[in-house]
């Protein structure tokens, strides 16, 4: 990787991305030092134009942002850094430093995470948890219903009702996936090799 830190006084902008929800959490600039201790860490550091040093993101408030993978611009003066944060990126406790929340463009990944973490991470109190604790013929039966239902619906003229039920049959199809240990991007992967 040859990045050119000579074009902007030593220093080259990054930008990082949240590596699995594709959210942009924040700008920085590295210096070559910066960027030989991200890569030794594995945690993103940044040279701090105002306190002119070093500084590894989340050393004081443990919200680090640990590299998954690090690209460079056709220019080789710009970085794109892939990164799982821990906690907020940015200092006011925002998400990001737009104070935009890190959630996915593509709800039903966010939600399927949420039905994951229900699963890993059981509540009393989550009907999600709930359901799974009843064991995978509970599951099955609940979406078996939920399609009967959308059927019913289907056939008369009332869109919200309908359009109730499919979000119902949705909801729980990714509960029966959960509840198999497979994802939705699986199910993906086989409609696109249908597709071509």
């Amino acid at each position: 990787m040859e990045i050119d830190f000579n074009k902007s006084q030593g220093l080259v902008p990054a930008i990082i991305q949240d590596a699995k929800t594709a959210v942009v959490l924040m700008l920085g600039y590295m210096n070559e030092e910066a960027f030989a201790k991200t890569k030794e860490s594995g945690k993103v550091t940044f040279f701090s134009r105002t306190k002119n040093r070093i500084w590894t993101k989340g050393e004081e408030s443990g919200n680090f942002l640990n590299v998954i993978d690090i690209k460079i611009d056709c220019d080789n003066d710009t970085l794109l850094i892939k990164a799982n944060p821990v906690g907020p990126t940015c200092h006011t406790g925002a998400d990001t430093c737009w104070s935009e929340k890190n959630i996915p463009s593509d709800f039903l990944s966010h939600l399927e995470s949420t039905i994951q973490n229900r699963r890993d991470n059981p509540s009393s109190v989550s009907y999600t948890s709930k359901l799974l604790k009843r064991g995978i013929n509970k599951v099955a039966q609940k979406v078996g219903e939920e399609a009967v239902e959308l059927v019913i619906e289907a056939k008369d003229n009332d869109k919200e009702l309908f359009m109730n039920e499919a979000a119902d049959l949705m909801y729980h199809y990714l509960v029966l996936l959960a509840a198999k240990n497979y994802t939705l991007n699986e199910v993906i992967d086989i409609l696109k090799e249908r597709h071509k």
